[in-house]
């Protein structure tokens, strides 16, 4: 199960924040409270967070309403949300002005959506959506695959942002040659959880490059909001705030019988 963090104070500027590191919101912090206590009857085997306060924060909060045996708790660089590189913490714009440049927009501190619409863009010293991709399928390697060789049924939850989980998601896909590649796994609302099951086809041992199951049963769940706002600052149609959330908004997915299957 992947779950995004709650409402940062970055989330209520209209800049460039990846790895720029602000804390949650008040809102944020009710948020990830609210999450909690929504899983603290689920028992989670291990919690994976991004080492970047945000997403931190909610996973501790996930991981303080766990009863004991607590899970463990495993922070991870490889969930970090997508580098900005020079952009961090400087002023979003969608597009360039046609009478200036991009390096002429660099210079003053303007950083334009507009260099992230191929998957191989990126600004100075930043990460690409292809590289980001790169670094969640060694985030599955590292910490999802393991579980798979054990052998055991256990339910994993990995707390990240937006744009990281969206990649995650389509990088645990791409284990499974039978899965559906045209749907997307973008625009979530901050501590929504998406979950997938997982297994091994035909039940066979587990070896390396051996072939998965895996089944998307939930996307953008965010029942535990229902009475907490969604958002203190820039509305939802904020180009910046759906960017971050990987971009548009994600619909619940049917989720079917699932009980045989080891779980994200």
């Amino acid at each position: 199960m992947t779950v995004r963090h709650g409402e940062s104070l970055d989330n209520l500027k209209e800049i460039w924040a990846g790895w720029k590191d602000a804390p949650l919101s008040n809102l944020g912090r009710k948020q990830a409270a609210a999450v909690g206590d929504y899983f603290a009857a689920t028992k989670f085997h291990t919690i994976y967070a991004s080492t970047l306060l945000r997403a931190n924060a909610t996973a501790q909060a996930i991981h303080g309403r766990q009863q004991e045996p607590f899970p463990s708790f495993i922070v991870t660089p490889k969930l970090r949300e997508q580098h900005f590189g020079d952009a961090e913490g400087n002023t979003w714009v969608v597009s360039s002005p046609e009478n200036k440049s991009l390096e002429e927009l660099y210079t003053i501190g303007m950083y334009p959506q507009e260099v992230y619409f191929t998957r191989d863009g990126k600004f100075p010293n930043a990460e690409s959506l292809n590289e980001l991709a790169a670094r969640t399928e060694e985030a599955i390697a590292e910490h999802v695959v393991p579980h798979l060789q054990s052998g055991a049924d256990v339910h994993i939850a990995l707390i990240s942002h937006g744009l990281c989980i969206s990649e995650l998601i389509a990088a645990l896909l791409r284990l499974d040659p039978e899965s559906r590649r045209d749907v997307s796994y973008r625009g979530l609302l901050n501590t929504a959880w998406t979950r997938a099951t997982v297994s091994i086809k035909g039940n066979a041992p587990f070896s390396e490059g051996v072939p998965l199951d895996v089944k998307v049963t939930h996307v953008n769940v965010a029942d535990h909001l229902k009475n907490i706002a969604l958002t203190s600052g820039p509305d939802e149609d904020s180009e910046a705030r759906k960017f971050f959330s990987g971009g548009g908004q994600a619909a619940n997915a049917v989720h079917p019988d699932d009980s045989d299957k080891q779980k994200l």
